[in-house]
């Protein structure tokens, strides 16, 4: 009895040869797959797999299927890239560009770990309903190692890789032997509004570090429900990064729910570093409408500040009470202080959600944190 006829995952899934071509089909045993499975019932990529998280909202299975924190690793001596995308539907947005939505962003790994944009692959507004197909050059010459970052904020439900038929694929370079770090949060988290899957601040700091991570934002639902707790709970990571503010619906409702996900949560996962975050707009998050009459509005933003900064008293309160029992793993990360004090507005597309320029000043932030939390989470090329 072959294993393959057994455990299906161990089928080679090579789809097509066609003359001077070879097509893989993804997911496939050459290609390193993290921060996404495959459902093979569902058919289609997702971040949180219905049978290990059974009880949640459907909101939040339906919001899994976008790729975000996807990524293929791989290394190939290819000059030819081919890519083929599947999906039920395009969903484009007015704030976000299709390159982050929507797009792949391939990369080349330097052998001193830097990495390149070798080419990203989007679709057209127009003609691409549920799919496209798109080609580029690589190097070739020799084996190199590439990173294929998946979209932000659309479902794939299939995910095909076209290289020359005589071309060698390898696995792609390894990540530090860590779990990986956890990201639980809002649509901030989750990638909007980055023009390319890789700038989210997440991407960058496995850029610089290179630990793998999970991408579990979820746009306008990261409301901390027992349910999804117990999933975040059930997953090994060397980091969990806590930052549901923005989902709260009001201050109230993060009172009652913050404290509460970090005593489920440590429950179960007693030693693992816990750092809480709060939302990085301060000054533009809660809006006082005085008129809406033809669509009128003015903002308060004294009414502003003390909503917000309440907000973030809860989350600081959480992480005093926490260090007041005892607890050593547990920090917190002012989000006043994530797009750092010259040129804010330069930082969003909204007054909410980050541009490049914010996801950039995010992830530097952040990543100090971390360094500061454990030497492990240093990078490669760091002094």
């Amino acid at each position: 009895m072959k294993i393959e006829e057994i455990d299906k995952n161990f089928a080679t899934k090579v789809v097509e040869i066609d003359g001077d071509k070879i097509t893989y089909s993804i997911p496939h045993e050459k290609f390193d797959l993290y921060g996404v499975t495959y459902d093979e019932a569902g058919k289609c990529f997702t971040r949180l797999p219905k049978e290990k998280c059974p009880n949640v909202r459907e909101h939040l299975i339906n919001l899994g299927k976008c790729t975000a924190g996807g990524r293929l690793r791989f290394s190939t001596d290819s000059e030819y890239f081919g890519i083929e995308i599947g999906y039920e539907k395009l969903s484009p947005m007015t704030h976000m560009p299709l390159s982050g939505s929507c797009g792949f962003t391939l990369l080349l790994e330097e052998e001193d770990g830097t990495l390149v944009r070798m080419a990203g692959f989007r679709p057209d507004i127009q003609g691409c309903e549920t799919g496209y197909s798109r080609t580029a050059k690589l190097p070739g010459g020799r084996m190199r190692r590439y990173i294929l970052h998946f979209p932000l904020y659309h479902a794939v439900s299939s995910l095909k890789i076209t290289l020359s038929a005589t071309a060698r694929v390898e696995h792609g370079k390894r990540y530090k032997p860590l779990a990986p770090i956890l990201y639980y949060g809002s649509s901030i988290t989750q990638g909007g509004c980055a023009s390319r899957p890789d700038n989210v601040y997440q991407g960058l700091i496995a850029k610089w570090n290179n630990v793998d991570f999970i991408n579990l934002g979820f746009s306008g639902n990261a409301k901390a429900e027992d349910e999804m707790v117990d999933y975040l709970a059930s997953i090994d990571c060397s980091l969990f990064v806590c930052d549901y503010d923005h989902n709260a619906p009001d201050c109230a409702y993060l009172e009652q729910t913050h404290y509460r996900l970090y005593q489920r949560y440590r429950a179960i996962r007693k030693q693992t570093p816990i750092l809480f975050l709060s939302k990085p707009d301060l000054f533009q998050a809660e809006r006082k409408t005085l008129s809406t009459e033809k669509e009128h509005f003015e903002i308060d933003d004294t009414a502003d500040m003390q909503v917000s900064k309440a907000r973030r008293d809860v989350i600081w309160q959480t992480y005093e009470k926490a260090k007041a029992a005892g607890d050593k793993n547990v920090y917190f990360l002012d989000g006043e202080e994530l797009f750092g004090k010259v040129d804010m507005d330069n930082c969003t597309v909204d007054g909410c959600h980050p541009n490049d320029l914010g996801f950039y000043r995010m992830a530097q932030r952040i990543y100090a944190e971390m360094k500061s939390i454990s030497t492990i989470f240093k990078g490669e090329n760091d002094d």
